[in-house]
């Protein structure tokens, strides 16, 4: 969603492998794929994709016909021919995990080339923003294209004292992994509702709008524009189901049930789907056949390294 000016381009290829963008950690289903779960009312495929196989590791299946029968053999792990929901939800949560640890590997060894049992934050801070030191105050304050370093820098030192469990201001691998991946930790889900606030609320009064819930999906091309029927369906929801007190804002509490609802399995949900979808004989189990009758459904031609999936059999 946001792209980077000419100024920041050699900064930008060290910073975007350790801080995500604004608005990379606050989809709805950020867990299962940074891809958003529905588009212009229709499920979105790249979604179902993503959550199938990994977001590293979904890529174009059509390039490797003999191997497609190979991810069914692993996703069955009793071996009896079917998928059936339990599988199928294990598979999903397992590409996940496996997202998220090889993430956190790879940053750990990028920030911590010593191999010490914890990252200090002046460390951290010196190897992704150091560049600012040298630059114009003035130059920090500046936003460019939506967004400065300046309130990036911010929001990272906040996080990674979320993060920071003891206090130390040094952070463990365990710490590391929440402060990168603070939507798959319990403790951090608070900095999670602060900063989806903050990317959606441009006025800066603390609570959005229904015109910010809807223009974080939703932006017109073309002046009087009449708005799809998705969108009208969308500013429904907001009023019947996510402003709870009707007041006409979404406030942290109304925000943190609609980005992270209580009673809701992410990964359950989207099993439940892929089955719905390709369970030809309504039996609620899938066979070999139905998965590859539906495969461009499961890991179609928008992804982006399956071959790995089919590499690392022995971690699942």
């Amino acid at each position: 969603m946001l792209q980077i000016c000419v100024t920041f381009i050699m900064v930008t290829i060290l910073a975007a492998s350790a801080i995500p963008k604004p608005e990379e950690k606050r989809v709805v289903d950020y867990d299962l794929s940074d891809a958003q779960h529905f588009q212009n009312e229709q499920h979105n495929t790249q979604y179902d994709h993503e959550a199938f196989l990994g977001k590293e590791e979904a890529k174009t299946f059509d390039q490797l016909p003999p191997e497609r029968e190979v991810i069914v053999d692993k996703i069955d792990a009793d071996n009896d021919a079917l998928v059936d929901l339990a599988e199928l939800k294990n598979w999903i949560q397992f590409t996940q995990r496996r997202y998220i640890e090889d993430d956190v590997e790879r940053q750990w060894k990028q920030h911590n080339p010593s191999g010490n049992e914890t990252i200090p934050w002046e460390a951290y801070r010196k190897a992704v923003y150091g560049f600012m030191d040298d630059m114009d105050p003035r130059d920090l304050d500046r936003e460019n294209e939506g967004f400065s370093y300046k309130a990036m820098l911010t929001r990272d030192r906040r996080r990674w004292s979320f993060a920071d469990k003891d206090g130390d201001d040094h952070l463990s691998r365990k710490e590391f992994t929440d402060f990168l991946h603070p939507e798959d930790s319990q403790r951090m889900r608070d900095v999670v509702v602060t900063e989806t606030i903050e990317d959606i609320d441009k006025n800066g009064d603390g609570k959005v709008s229904v015109d910010e819930y809807i223009g974080d999906m939703y932006r017109a091309s073309e002046d009087g524009e009449e708005e799809p029927e998705w969108v009208k369906n969308e500013r429904e929801t907001f009023a019947k189901y996510r402003d709870k007190d009707a007041d006409g804002f979404l406030n942290s509490e109304e925000v943190r049930e609609w980005i992270i609802p209580a009673d809701f399995d992410h990964a359950e949900a989207e099993a439940r789907h892929l089955i719905y979808e390709a369970d030809t004989d309504a039996d609620e189990k899938l066979t070999k056949d139905e998965i590859l009758d539906k495969y461009d459904l499961f890991v179609g031609s928008q992804a982006t390294d399956f071959g790995e999936a089919l590499t690392r059999h022995d971690e699942f």
